[in-house]
């Protein structure tokens, strides 16, 4: 498929007044949580909810993350999502169920984001 990056903007889920543009994402579908740079969550306010949640990264290794809530926009599709606290050193990237929230999908082809079509009802 190759890999691409797309940008977003991250806002606070109560005061929606405290937002911050992120420039470059890795799209990562084989990835579930989303993951902003500490210092851009902190700087809009994004509260700590749970501490100490175990990761394994791409290279095998285990290391532990705070998450936390925040609305993620890319273009005019958004979500609410749990978002991990980026160290420095760790990739910036996009998940799985971030997009799914979205309902965006990846054009490999393109390699963009699209629009997913119609939401399965029951």
């Amino acid at each position: 498929m190759g890999t691409f990056h797309t940008s977003c903007r991250v806002q606070h889920i109560v005061d929606r007044d405290k937002s911050v543009d992120v420039a470059r994402l890795l799209v990562d579908t084989g990835r579930e949580y989303t993951w902003i740079s500490e210092g851009l969550l902190s700087q809009i306010g994004v509260a700590r909810e749970k501490k100490d949640v175990s990761f394994v990264m791409a290279n095998g290794t285990l290391v532990t993350r705070s998450v936390g809530f925040a609305i993620v926009h890319v273009e005019s599709a958004f979500t609410i999502d749990e978002v991990v606290f980026a160290e420095e050193g760790d990739l910036l990237l996009l998940g799985a169920r971030t997009l799914e929230g979205l309902n965006l999908t990846v054009d490999s082809r393109l390699k963009k984001l699209v629009a997913a079509g119609p939401l399965p009802a029951a």
